[in-house]
């Protein structure tokens, strides 16, 4: 008998299904896309600190690596090892100093978090805000978008500078808020001589992490304002040329519609032409327009998230970008927006002109087949008007053989009176002739 086996135990069974599901291998960029989400960690900032943002702006099809070139240098100068080849962040803390640097599709951040004293406004910043050496700052020039300076102070610093805020900015045009339900945020939104933009952030009871949270959506706010508002200058510009635009499509469609323009059809379908051209030619910022629009969504929901609630007398950073920036917005998004329903107005006359060129074809083929069919029925009259000449001349012609037969014939004997043979034959020549010719018209006709 054959040995009993006994059953798999369930244990086992588990066991093997978990070997099995682990030998899996992963797909190429799982680790990749899984380490996203925690690439680009709040800074951890203590009060009293002392914070300074750049957003550096390059052309990336003229010089796609040059984010990265600054950031090696940057750390080259300051003894520390740069990113990796590729890569998009990077975060350093050591002798009192915290660096982040990060690479967005379009620019770059690099923020420089020190010790702050909070005895005078903005103090340390009289010289150069960032350790780095003069020939950086040179290289960054000219590709600077954004540039800020936070002060975050803590207790009696930060009741002293709440009650001297004048000391801090100019109050004309100031903005304030509470913010994440333990803080103050103070600004003018200006740009000071250094040619940086200066916030005050009063920490008056943040949790952990809270202040580093709230300097990262401040430097986000302000730089993605003015990314949003790179599509303001391409408004403007364009603006004049649809103006031009529009009047010349208007004094096409008035030649249209007026009956002078009837013969002038080509004419105008290729001036239209020409303006479609030069519609879609300004589509081109098309792509600028809609990271505008997303650059401005961003500016709204860093807005959200500060939680603000009103200091009475002072506009919210909230209704400060509702008053300033969101026109700006509305005027981009109008240019756009009148960008495409010229080039579908344009659309729509071509569409117009061709119709009409195509109805005065369609008449122009029209007469031309009435004129052909009146050819025809004239050559047909004449046709028949020959024939009746034909049958005569075949028959005179056919009677005069026929003569010189029966001439003829006499002189052989026959004896045949010519004139009286003649009267009889001539009704039958005819007859032959009419009978013969109608043949082979009929025949012509079928074929």
């Amino acid at each position: 008998m054959p040995d009993f086996i006994a059953p798999e135990a369930p244990e086992s069974r588990h066991a093997l299904a978990v070997a099995c599901i682990g030998a899996a291998t992963d797909h190429p960029i799982r680790n990749e896309l899984a380490n996203e989400v925690h690439a680009r960690p709040f800074l951890r900032i203590d009060a009293p600190a002392r914070v300074t943002h750049l957003a550096i702006l390059a052309d990336l099809d003229r010089d796609a690596e040059i984010h990265a070139r600054l950031a090696d240098d940057f750390c080259t100068a300051l003894g520390i090892a740069p990113p990796a080849p590729g890569a998009r962040h990077l975060s350093h803390s050591g002798e009192g100093l915290q660096i982040k640097w990060e690479r967005h599709t379009e620019f770059s951040t690099l923020t420089v978090v020190g010790p702050g004293g909070g005895q005078e406004p903005f103090a340390s910043w009289s010289e150069p805000a960032l350790p780095a050496p003069f020939e950086w700052t040179q290289r960054v020039a000219g590709k600077r978008l954004a540039a800020l300076q936070i002060e975050v102070l803590k207790g009696e610093a930060a009741s002293a500078a709440r009650d001297n805020l004048e000391r801090w900015f100019a109050l004309r045009g100031i903005v304030g808020s509470r913010v994440l339900g333990s803080g103050e945020v103070w600004c003018d939104w200006q740009i000071g001589g250094n040619g940086f933009s200066r916030f005050l952030v009063l920490d008056l009871g943040f949790r952990e992490n809270q202040v580093g949270r709230l300097v990262q959506r401040l430097a986000e706010i302000e730089t993605y304002r003015v990314m949003a508002l790179l599509a303001l200058p391409i408004a403007r510009g364009m603006l004049g040329q649809l103006e031009r635009l529009d009047a010349a499509l208007g004094e096409v469609m008035r030649r249209m519609a007026s009956g002078r323009a009837a013969g002038d059809d080509a004419n105008l379908l290729l001036t239209l032409t020409e303006l479609a051209g030069k519609v879609e030619g300004l589509s081109s910022g098309a792509s600028r327009f809609s990271a505008s629009r997303a650059y401005d969504q961003l500016v709204l929901a860093r807005i959200q998230e500060l939680r603000e609630e009103r200091i009475e007398g002072v506009p919210t950073i909230g209704e400060f970008m509702e008053r300033r920036l969101s026109p700006a917005m509305d005027t981009c998004r109008s240019v756009q927006q009148r960008q495409a329903d010229l080039a579908e107005r344009i659309a729509r006359a071509i569409d117009l002109l061709r119709t009409r060129v195509n109805l005065v074809q369609e008449r122009q083929v029209t007469e031309l087949l009435g004129g052909m069919n009146r050819t025809a029925s004239t050559q047909l009259k004449l046709q028949h008007a020959v024939e009746g000449l034909s049958v005569v001349a075949i028959s005179y012609y056919a009677f005069s053989l026929l003569s010189h037969i029966l001439a003829a014939s006499n002189e052989l004997g026959l004896h045949i009176h010519v004139a009286l043979a003649e009267m009889f034959l001539i009704p039958a020549v005819m007859l032959l002739s009419f009978l013969m010719v109608r043949g082979v018209r009929r025949r012509l006709t079928k074929t």
